[in-house]
């Protein structure tokens, strides 16, 4: 059951967390609108999107990048100032010890978890289609992968290969499909180019040429054009920088295996997604447990002091978690494993100060 000095820590908190947050994201939307004004004017966006589809939709996605650092910050300031006022001395005076004055610190740490989970993988993904729909139409186009080179399995036996392929026109270059049953050969179409046909929805090959093998007989067909019905959208080719952000975790999921079972060259992208997508709301956990063991101690500096501490630490922690996702995704270090190392490390380091801390 909570106590009174649990409530009253815990209103401190979120108190200072919310305003916190709150008053970042008001400074942001401040610096967006500046840097943004020409394009809302020279592409004519209505003002009802952009308060409502635009800025509503970008509110939860800068709340949820925040949120680790802010909650790092919320628990140096407030406990520092408890400490400055000797108001830590006076709870552990009273009986209550240290690991228990924990305790309403790590359930407001858990709820801004928890808050942080449901954010990443249920209701943003839903505010970024929205968001990047309005970015595409009035600010700039999305960035998009332009493969060169294209090899995918569609689908168990079944690979396809294109030289290119422009996602302007949806035009494939120098196509060739295969279908292999118990390691053999037994059908291959090619075709000069490929190019999808949006009205009927389905693709036109350019001289092309179809080779059926079944044991020892074997079948060519060639022609100047074929429309046909192939297991492939355009879709499946250029693929967004930032589709993987409007899926929801069960979606991400099925968009991960999917893109496995193609060999997908950009896979890593989307495993480093979806682990981020919980091991950055965990990082609540561990920079409140180091926020409380750092700030809880007066010293001669006060709150500047564990401020200074504090946000040192934080912009180490973000740094060193930039470093090894980029270990993920151009080397060899597994996506789960770039994620969790930064957690890993710093709970040691919170648990240290945990242990060195004034009791």
């Amino acid at each position: 059951m909570l106590t009174i000095v649990d409530r009253y820590i815990m209103r401190k908190f979120l108190g200072t967390f919310f305003y916190a947050i709150a008053l970042i994201i008001v400074i942001v939307i401040i610096f967006d609108i500046s840097e943004r004004v020409d394009d809302f004017i020279e592409n004519k966006a209505p003002l009802k999107e952009i308060l409502f589809v635009y800025y509503l939709n970008f509110i939860p996605y800068f709340v949820n990048l925040f949120s680790p650092l802010f909650t790092f910050i919320a628990v140096i300031f407030f406990t520092s100032r408890l400490a400055f006022n000797t108001e830590i001395v006076a709870i552990l005076s009273n009986g209550i010890s240290f690991r228990r004055m924990l305790v309403p610190y790590m359930i407001s740490a858990i709820l801004l978890a928890l808050l942080s989970v449901y954010l990443s993988n249920f209701l943003i993904p839903n505010a970024n289609t929205k968001r990047l729909d309005f970015e595409s139409k009035y600010i700039k186009k999305q960035a998009r992968f332009r493969e060169r080179n294209i090899h995918q399995q569609i689908r168990p036996g079944v690979f396809i290969y294109l030289e290119s392929f422009n996602d302007r026109n949806n035009i494939g270059y120098s196509f060739a499909i295969e279908k292999i049953n118990n390691g053999k050969l037994t059908y291959k179409m090619n075709a000069e180019t490929i190019r999808w046909q949006e009205e009927d929805e389905n693709w036109r090959l350019n001289n092309y040429t179809i080779r059926k093998i079944d044991n020892l007989n074997e079948t060519l067909i060639s022609g100047r054009q074929l429309d046909t019905v192939l297991n492939f959208l355009p879709s499946d080719f250029v693929q967004s920088l930032t589709e993987m952000e409007t899926m929801n975790f069960s979606a991400l999921n099925a968009f991960i295996e999917n893109e496995k079972i193609k060999g997908s060259e950009h896979i890593k992208y989307y495993l480093v997604e979806k682990h981020r997508r919980i091991a950055f709301p965990f990082s609540t956990l561990v920079l409140t447990l180091i926020g409380v063991a750092l700030s809880s101690r007066k010293v001669k500096g006060g709150i500047g002091l564990h401020l200074f501490a504090g946000i040192s630490l934080s912009f180490t922690f973000i740094l060193f978690m930039q470093i090894t996702t980029t270990f993920a995704t151009n080397g060899n270090l597994p996506a789960w494993l770039s994620l969790w190392i930064p957690n890993f490390v710093f709970s040691i380091l919170g648990i240290y100060l945990l242990i060195k801390a004034p009791k």
